[in-house]
């Protein structure tokens, strides 16, 4: 392997920095209702030198209290799902592994809907309301993942293809529980918990939420990247990994309950978003190598690009409607995970 620069690093995630740079100014450029590239640096100028008081326009009101909030929603959660899919695959050594084709994202979600039902009849005060559907996203993901992962192992080892089918299997019954819930809640309620299951960024949230957010993303990447010279060796297999003096049980269960949180939380807040976390990585990794080193923070910011770009064509293709932004991510990544499927098989 060769060894990793910060110089090289930098320059990675700089050229992926700008992109996402540039991807946002589209985005919050495009809409429902355009706004001209002129009152777009304006407005942004404004909020920059804390003038915010000074942005009366419709254009400005519809930058800053609905496009920009869900970019930074949209940020988060991609960079999540594909910190979280990038972990998944080392851990199992296979780039068909993902929190969506795991079950991961249908246990969260299952959870999430639970909390949903659940939160009205608890009287749980403001603070602990607006983290309790994160936190019972986090316990589901946390759950299945552990179910998941017993139903792959054989004799003290984790066979790969083993796991994906379990996790295959999980997802359609956790699916099935998903069906039997909404089936069961006030109807009023049915419709907008089902758009938010296929994917929903448009739910605005206090601003406690979203440092919240930020907050759960790096601890759980930091936790992650600190293992990341753990991961390559991992690549290796298990067994060469502990003869190296790798503790795999400790990596194991570490990046397991750190990949499982941060897709707790992107889930608890859009609803279960597939693909993002197989197609990401596996293209950061035809460009970038697979040095963990350099795939986990480029991953991050792939995903965060791929997700801003996937809520803006839901945004646009159909204005002034819009389509669930897991359709969007869908339509994309079925295709290319067939592709990936037939060429692991071949």
């Amino acid at each position: 392997m060769r060894p990793l620069t910060f110089r090289k690093l930098f320059f990675q995630c700089f050229i992926l920095a700008v992109i996402l740079f540039f991807v946002v100014i589209l985005a919050l450029k495009f809409g429902a209702v355009p706004v001209s590239l002129y009152a777009l640096g304006r407005d942004l100028l404004r909020v920059l030198l804390g003038q915010s008081s000074q942005i009366s326009s419709d254009y400005g009101l519809i930058i800053q209290n609905i496009r920009f909030p869900r970019i930074i929603l949209a940020v988060i959660v991609g960079a999540s799902l594909s910190v979280a899919g990038t972990s998944f695959q080392a851990l199992l050594r296979n780039p068909l592994a993902d929190p969506y084709v795991l079950g991961v994202s249908y246990g969260a979600a299952v959870a999430a809907v639970l909390g949903l039902v659940a939160e009205p009849h608890l009287a749980l005060p403001p603070a602990l309301a607006a983290l309790f559907t994160p936190l019972c996203a986090f316990i589901g993901a946390a759950a299945t993942i552990t179910a998941v992962y017993f139903l792959g192992r054989r004799q003290g080892q984790i066979e790969s293809n083993t796991l994906l089918l379990g996790g295959v299997i999980t997802g359609y019954f956790l699916s099935a529980i998903i069906v039997f819930l909404l089936s069961t809640v006030n109807s009023s309620n049915t419709r907008g918990m089902v758009f938010w299951l296929m994917g929903n960024l448009s739910t605005s949230f206090q601003k406690s939420v979203y440092w919240f957010l930020a907050a759960g993303f790096l601890l759980a990447t930091g936790v992650i990247y600190a293992s990341a010279n753990d991961l390559n060796i991992l690549l290796s297999g298990e067994k060469e990994a502990m003869h190296l003096g790798v503790d795999v049980r400790r990596v194991r269960f570490v990046v397991y309950v750190a990949a499982s949180l941060l897709t707790g939380l992107a889930v608890s807040v859009s609803g279960a978003i597939g693909y993002v976390g197989l197609i990401v990585p596996h293209i950061i990794r035809l460009i970038f190598g697979s040095d963990h080193r350099t795939l986990l923070p480029t991953s991050a910011l792939g995903g965060a690009i791929a997700m801003v770009i996937a809520d803006t064509l839901a945004r646009i293709v159909v204005a002034p409607n819009e389509l669930p932004v897991g359709a969007v991510t869908a339509v994309v990544g079925a295709p290319l995970f067939i592709y990936l499927l037939r060429r692991r098989l071949a």
